[in-house]
């Protein structure tokens, strides 16, 4: 099948997995007022977690230099709605039907990319897809948070690194679909910022394995736009987030570190901070009463700082592993019990769940009491697996799923030791790239269906891939 053909083939299995019965997505946690302020959409009334709010209309403005490539998915919704002659304001259905435009691109590209026999490629598209589908992960692409474009992002980044190894058009392609999806994913959050240099480190080890002269200049060239990319979204507004460093400190000690269940004098006091802090246990920044309205927080505020946990971490080990075992168990959950997936007034209950494709999810959460005692074991196998298809014909696939596997592996701490609060939506990427990596590590293990090198170590071959007219 063409490359056109499987995209539309891609996009009706999309549509009816996102419309059938009835449109899905995820509701808002509360983080989407930082898109809404800068689109001018800010809606200060809206229900925020019972279900998902459709459409959001404009309201008078308020500050956010909160910085996310789903702003800019966003702005693009709201140009096309003005285009159709639609109502001022951000409707969620137009930013899920790009969402599921670039998935379908994400999984057209890979399907093309894989140089294998036809219905081998049928059945890695299904593997693939099977992560990006789940019902952990699609309703995202509907929705005015941020986690939608890192999903897609990753997906298009995969699906272009497995055709920088290939010849001519499909080689200059391939780099354009990196650089898009990479600024997509690396720019998501602030968490998201380290995928950057792995993906470089991709790009390297891609270029240290091809034997051609000219092997340095379409991997110098994504690196340049990568780069450059990443560094004119952040300088639209606060570069990697700074104003919330103190903010997630404040979570992590008061909703991680010291959270009651364990010695809290003693933890108080190795955090360099004052007994009676004890009663802010539970509380978030935007609290009724918070620990950044006490009168003495100002002789204490330097103590809520990243360095100030970090040297905790580095002194408890033991405690330090305990909460990576909380972060290991909230990536295999997988689900936030508290949003919902329908949409404000489709006559489902407030918080309810949608279980079209819960195959991958449902069997991590059974798993997920166990947090790193499955984590672990997994990540090393998906680990062998990459080396192994590094080491053997699969150079690219093994490439993949070796920047996937980190970008999980790395999200964990990140999001576990840093944030402190909504463990499970904040270790949806971890669970995303994992598994996306155990699918491209599985897809490694189909046979090529042919005897011959990999295409960069044998003259071109045009016909594994064309490029849409």
């Amino acid at each position: 099948m063409s490359f056109v053909g499987t995209f539309a083939l891609w996009l009706v299995v999309i549509g009816v997995r996102w419309l059938v019965p009835r449109p899905v997505g995820i509701a808002d946690n509360g983080d989407g007022w930082r898109m809404l302020c800068k689109l001018g959409l800010n809606d200060r009334a809206r229900v925020s977690e019972l279900g998902v709010q459709l459409f959001y209309a404009p309201a008078p403005p308020c500050g956010s230099t909160y910085v996310s490539s789903q702003f800019w998915v966003d702005r693009v919704a709201v140009s096309i709605g003005q285009w159709l002659g639609g109502p001022p304001g951000l409707n969620l259905k137009l930013v899920g039907a790009i969402g599921c435009v670039l998935v379908a691109l994400g999984l057209t590209v890979v399907v093309h990319a894989l140089p294998v026999r036809p219905w081998y490629r049928v059945a890695a598209g299904a593997i693939v897809a099977l992560v990006v589908l789940d019902s952990a992960f699609f309703g995202y692409f509907t929705s005015i948070i941020s986690e939608g474009a890192a999903f897609a992002g990753l997906l298009l980044t995969c699906g272009g690194l497995l055709l920088l190894r290939r010849d001519g058009a499909a080689r200059w392609f391939g780099a354009g679909v990196v650089v898009a999806g990479g600024v997509l994913a690396v720019n998501a959050k602030s968490q998201t910022l380290m995928v950057l240099p792995l993906l470089l480190v991709a790009l390297l080890v891609l270029a240290l394995l091809d034997k051609r002269r000219a092997r340095w200049v379409v991997p110098g060239v994504v690196a340049v736009g990568l780069v450059a990319g990443t560094y004119a979204l952040q300088s639209t507004g606060d570069f990697a987030n700074e104003e919330y460093r103190e903010i997630n400190a404040y979570h992590a000690i008061f909703n991680s570190i010291v959270d009651g269940k364990h010695d809290t004098q003693r933890d108080l006091a190795d955090l360099g901070l004052p007994p009676h802090f004890a009663q802010y246990i539970g509380t978030t920044w935007w609290s009724q009463k918070p620990a950044h309205t006490d009168p003495d927080y100002p002789r204490y505020q330097s103590r809520i700082s990243n360095e100030n946990i970090i040297d905790y971490y580095l002194s408890h080990p033991v405690r330090t592993a305990q909460i990576l075992d909380q972060a290991a168990s909230d990536m295999l959950t997988g689900r936030p019990e508290n949003m919902g997936n329908f949409a404000l007034g489709a006559g489902q209950p407030d918080k309810a769940k949608e279980y079209r494709v819960p195959v991958l999810s449902g069997i991590t959460g059974l798993l997920a009491p166990a947090g790193l005692f499955v984590a672990v074991p997994l990540w090393l196998l998906v680990g062998w697996l990459g080396i192994r298809a590094l080491r053997r014909d699969r150079r690219d696939l093994g490439v993949v799923v070796l920047f996937l596997l980190l970008v999980g592996i790395g999200q964990v701490p990140l999001a576990g030791l840093a944030e402190g609060i909504e463990g499970v939506k904040h270790q949806v990427i971890a669970l995303f790239a994992t598994l996306l990596a155990a699918a491209f590590a599985a897809v490694s293990l189909l046979p090529t269906g042919r005897g011959e090198p990999e295409e960069a170590d044998r003259e071109p071959a045009t016909e594994q891939f064309a490029i849409p007219a």
